[in-house]
Formats: structure tokens, C-alpha cells, sequence
């Protein structure tokens, strides 16, 4: 019998304790996205998903957990993968074709020059990600009819979701974010972001796991002072402060009182009236509330894991 232990270590060899982390992460993921599907129905059988794969590490990952979804779920679904190629400079056309015929994963390259539009379009210095965004969206609209496809699966996470819920906060005067299932501007489409639930920090780690062929964006990912960097920037430096503060942010998206927000349109202040009846959702303006210390914060607890 072969010895398992050495110098009495009971810790396991390294590599075994990183393939149980990984595997460990590969769970996760897939019990987060299977939920997130699950909480909005986001897929439903006879779907047709177009996972749109822009050769970041989101997106890479959306299609990896989908496929292996898709192989274990009780629903039977398709998928195809698209990526726009817009022509920038120095693209590598060929990574992404390579990538997905190694999966077998059905999949279109969609060429359209759109960098040079938004070169030609928007001046030197300025934020790009407005009309580069409108151009790829109708873009991918159109091919998504094309191919049939029933949803259009887009890579955005936990921390996409509220750094735009920020964003909308500081710079647009509204309490918007980013949700997980929405009907397209066209009217024709229904979006889906089934990494709602996931964190970055995940994605990261299993980019690295599975070692995607990322591949850079050189108008977006080039501009370093976009207010979404900075916001996102402050998103992480919150989480690594204040463990599961980030899950709490994204539980108050789900649960919403509309009768403690000022929307006249969501709630009906012009007619309130005292009813006599007693609620729990009645002002306490002049009860202290208890929240909890920053540091104690609960984890996870948001997403009923």
C-alpha cells in the first residue's frame, strides 16, 4: 500500500487541494447561474440561446456554463455563440473561430466595421461605449433574428448590475439598474443575463481556471477614466472592506418598497390616506433603526444558496 502522507503532513499536495477549489468554483458558478435561470425563467424548453461572445472573460464564461448546464438541466435547450467582429486594429479574427469549433459549439462571426464609425464619430478623448454599445446592439438584434434565436444571453454579473444601479444614481437622476431579464428596445427580442448572481472575483478566478483566449478591447478597455471604472473600483474596495456588502446591494434590488421610495407614478402618495388599519410597512420615521455594524454584515445570505 502506497503512502498518502508525507513528513506527517495532513494537509493534501497542493495540487490536489487546488483541483478541490476548483471544482469547488465550477459548483458554484453553475448553482448560481442554474438559479439565476430559474428566479427570472430565463430559459424555458425549445429556447434558442444566442450567447454573445465579445472575447472577454464574461462572456467566455456565460457559454462554459451554459454548455455544462445544458448537458445536465432537465430543459432541453439550444445554444449558438456570436461575436461581432468590428474591425479593430489588431484583432486576432482567428482566436474565437479556433475556440468554438474546439467545443463544437455552433457559432457565427459577424463582421461589421463599426470601429470606424466610432472613431470617425466621436472626438478624440471622449467616451466611446455610448454609441459603440447602439451600433453592437442592433447589430446582434438583427443577427439574432437571422438565427431564430428565442433569447439573446449577454455576459454582465453581479457587480455589472449594481455598478450600473450606481451609475444611474450618481449621473442620471434615476433609480435604475440593470436587470436580469428584460424586453429588447426593438420589441423583438428578450435579453438575459444569467450571470446575475455571480461575482467577479469568480470570473476572474475561472478564467484563469480554464484559461480562455481573452482578447482585449482597444476602444472601451482603452479609456481608463470612464465613470464605470471608477464606480467598479469602488464596488471592490467596498467588498474587500465590508464582506457581503455587495450581496446585500444586490438583495435590495429584488426587494423593493415602493412606499418608502418618492415616485408618485410607483405609488399613490396623492391619495393616501390614514385607513386605521395597522401595517408593517407604515412610517417608523421616529423609531431609531438598528442596521448592522459594516464589518458584520451577513454574506450570501441574500441569494437563499
Amino acid at each position: 500500500m502506497s503512502a498518502v502522507w508525507i513528513d506527517n503532513d495532513p494537509s493534501p499536495a497542493p495540487a490536489a487541494k487546488i483541483e478541490r477549489e476548483n471544482h469547488k468554483l465550477e459548483k458554484r458558478l453553475c448553482r448560481l447561474v442554474g438559479q439565476a435561470i430559474g428566479d427570472y425563467a430565463m430559459i424555458v424548453p425549445g429556447d434558442k440561446v444566442m450567447v454573445c461572445l465579445s472575447g472577454g472573460k464574461d462572456s467566455y464564461a456565460l457559454l462554459d456554463i451554459l454548455l455544462k448546464l445544458q448537458r445536465r438541466a432537465p430543459v432541453d435547450f439550444g445554444i449558438v455563440a456570436v461575436n461581432l467582429d468590428q474591425k479593430q486594429p489588431g484583432f486576432p479574427a482567428h482566436i474565437l473561430p479556433q475556440y468554438l469549433e474546439s467545443l463544437g459549439v455552433p457559432f457565427r462571426i459577424e463582421e461589421q466595421d463599426t470601429y470606424s464609425i466610432v472613431k470617425d464619430k466621436i472626438p478624440e478623448g471622449k467616451t466611446m461605449c455610448s454609441l459603440c454599445s447602439r451600433l453592437r446592439r442592433g447589430i446582434l438584434y438583427r443577427v439574432a433574428g437571422e438565427l431564430g434565436a428565442t433569447k439573446i444571453a449577454l455576459g454582465h454579473h453581479r457587480d455589472d448590475l449594481l455598478q450600473t444601479l450606481l451609475l444611474n444614481m450618481f449621473f442620471g437622476g434615476k433609480l435604475k439598474g440593470m436587470p436580469p431579464k428584460l424586453q429588447s428596445d426593438d420589441g423583438r427580442n428578450v435579453v438575459i443575463r444569467p450571470l446575475a448572481y455571480v461575482n467577479e472575483k469568480d470570473l476572474v478566478r475561472w478564467a484563469e481556471v480554464r484559461q480562455f483566449p481573452i482578447i482585449p478591447c482597444t476602444l472601451c478597455g482603452s479609456q481608463e477614466n470612464l465613470q464605470r471604472r471608477q464606480v467598479g473600483d469602488m464596488l471592490r474596495d467596498w467588498d474587500r472592506r465590508f464582506p457581503g456588502r455587495l450581496d446585500n446591494m444586490l438583495h435590495a434590488l429584488q426587494n423593493v418598497v415602493p412606499s418608502h421610495l418618492a415616485d408618485p407614478v410607483l405609488h399613490d402618495f396623492r391619495n393616501l390616506a390614514a385607513t386605521g388599519v395597522p401595517s408593517e410597512d407604515g412610517d417608523k420615521a421616529f423609531d431609531h433603526e438598528e442596521l448592522p455594524v459594516a464589518e458584520a454584515l451577513p454574506a450570501l445570505q441574500v441569494i437563499k444558496l
